[in-house]
């Protein structure tokens, strides 16, 4: 993931299954959700759900919308966070920090 102080690991790649994901301690001591989609694509965001405060956002279930948006829905109260922008698609202008990623494959 990338921070002020540049690029930084966060997970191997064999962790990430696709459909699932995972929660990394990133090196400020804050919590983000790495999720790896159908397709390959990785989604990172804060891991705090903002409705209820609890770090449980990595536990939640990937979808997508009719118009194809990438999405996680909590596991606590089901609101929908698109992965790309990380706007709420149940409530209006609620919604949690993205984080840019890049991937490395195994060799």
């Amino acid at each position: 993931m990338l921070s002020p102080a540049g690029w930084s690991p966060v997970c191997d790649w064999d962790l990430l299954a696709p459909g699932r994901g995972v929660a990394v301690l990133l090196p400020d001591g804050r919590q983000a959700a790495v999720f790896r989609d159908a397709n390959d694509r990785l989604y990172a965001t804060d891991n705090r759900d903002p409705f209820t405060g609890a770090y449980v956002l990595s536990r939640g279930l990937l979808g997508s919308t009719a118009d194809g948006r990438v999405y996680v829905a909590s596991p606590l109260l089901k609101q929908r966070f698109d992965l790309a922008t990380g706007a709420c698609l149940d409530e209006d202008g609620v919604r949690i920090a993205v984080h840019a990623v890049h991937a490395v494959h195994p060799v």
